[in-house]
């Protein structure tokens, strides 16, 4: 009976060297753990031959090195988890994605897409290997909505990393980029991004998410602090007003919900300036 009890309660071994990132099958063989042991309730098997003790707190940095150990020294990241190590907003682990040569063995498994290819658009991010920006992009374009690649393409140029879309501009952040692809996308023209405003004497007023100036026409994203900026914003748009300029803002909920009532009430707003201008040019030859 004591014999059964001191087996119930024996703590299972955990090499101090495997606490501190995720690691390969053949770093916890050369640590002492069989495959077996890996079954315990002490690991999480999180990828093929990639396990991590179960009190780690997940990091991405760490997961990808892991990886990195257990493929081919040939082998980059790419696709979206290539994008993460150049910095861009995106999810790099589910899953990883590696691209190797045409001949490698390597295979899709658990949490791993392979892509196979030419490896001479690769190069060192972060001290671990990706495909360069450019082959990421071509990449990433065969599979993505376009709103969402040129998400991506608006987060380059703003980080400074090149521009990777014709449509790429310095958004401040996705939801602006997916209300201007909206507006693109619906026929209407193209709106200058960021842009400074100013009054009639040069005073500094504000900068425009999105801004046609053939109609003084400013659109804004309310974004989730929108609240928080509420006094500060309103008194930004008085002064807008004030210095003839006019203004339509939306949400996500206007975004997601009611699509075509926004791109309608941007093109009657050009509209309308467009039936104001040729009134005054038609009142200018009679």
């Amino acid at each position: 009976m004591s014999h059964q009890a001191g087996a119930m309660g024996r703590t299972p071994r955990v090499p101090a060297v495997l606490k501190g990132r995720p690691f390969t099958l053949k770093e916890a063989r050369a640590a002492g753990l069989s495959l077996s042991a890996l079954r315990g309730k002490s690991w999480r098997r999180i990828g093929r031959e990639i396990y991590s003790w179960c009190g780690l707190t997940d990091d991405t940095w760490r997961l990808l090195d892991a990886w990195r150990r257990r493929l081919p020294p040939d082998a980059a990241f790419a696709g979206l988890s290539a994008a993460w190590l150049y910095r861009l907003d995106v999810d790099p682990c589910h899953p990883i994605e590696i691209l190797v040569s045409s001949t490698s063995d390597v295979r899709s498994g658990m949490n791993l897409v392979v892509h196979q290819g030419d490896l001479s658009e690769v190069s060192v991010v972060r001290g671990l290997r990706a495909t360069n920006l450019a082959r990421t992009f071509r990449g990433l374009s065969r599979r993505l909505p376009e709103a969402e690649l040129v998400v991506l393409a608006d987060e380059a140029l703003r980080l400074g990393l090149g521009r990777f879309h014709p449509l790429a501009a310095p958004a401040e952040s996705p939801m602006e980029t997916r209300l201007r692809w909206l507006l693109i996308s619906s026929g209407l023209p193209t709106p200058e991004v960021q842009t400074e405003l100013r009054d009639d004497i040069g005073r500094f007023l504000g900068r425009a998410d999105l801004y046609y100036p053939c109609a003084n026409l400013v659109i804004e994203f309310d974004g989730s602090n929108h609240r928080e900026r509420l006094v500060v914003d309103n008194r930004r748009q008085n002064g807008l007003v004030a210095a003839g300029y006019r203004i339509l803002r939306f949400t996500a909920a206007d975004l997601y919900g009611r699509p075509d009532p926004v791109v309608a009430q941007v093109r009657a707003a050009l509209k309308g300036q467009d039936d104001v201008s040729l009134r005054i040019a038609r009142a200018s030859r009679s």
